[in-house]
């Protein structure tokens, strides 16, 4: 068994400077802590894999494809690999866990 707490994976996603935190990889997914401040903008382009954001906190929409919709705290989004996808209109700050199968990279 692994096991995460949100605040410490936090705590190193900021540590880190960055906003994206790979806390777990596994042959068949790997999954991360993405992190967007409100008004700032998605640097996102398509990824060769399939994925799924848990919102944690925050608000914003989501475009993926031609399709957009907003997103607050316990939504769960699919993006199939490929497909272009950015969160906008970030209001509040953005935290999403990504599950990426195969593994991101």
């Amino acid at each position: 068994m692994k096991a995460f707490r949100l605040d410490e994976l936090e705590a190193e996603r900021a540590a880190n400077d960055g906003a994206y935190l790979q806390f777990l990889r596994e042959r068949n997914m790997s999954v991360g802590l993405y992190a967007l401040d409100a008004g700032q903008i998605d640097p996102q382009r398509p990824h060769g894999q399939d994925e799924v954001y848990f919102v944690v906190s925050g608000r914003a929409s989501i475009t993926v494809g031609e399709e957009t919709t907003t997103v607050a705290r316990g939504s769960v989004v699919y993006v199939p690999a490929g497909v272009p996808h950015k969160f906008h209109h970030i209001t509040e700050d953005l935290k999403v866990m990504v599950v990426f199968s195969p593994p991101e990279g």
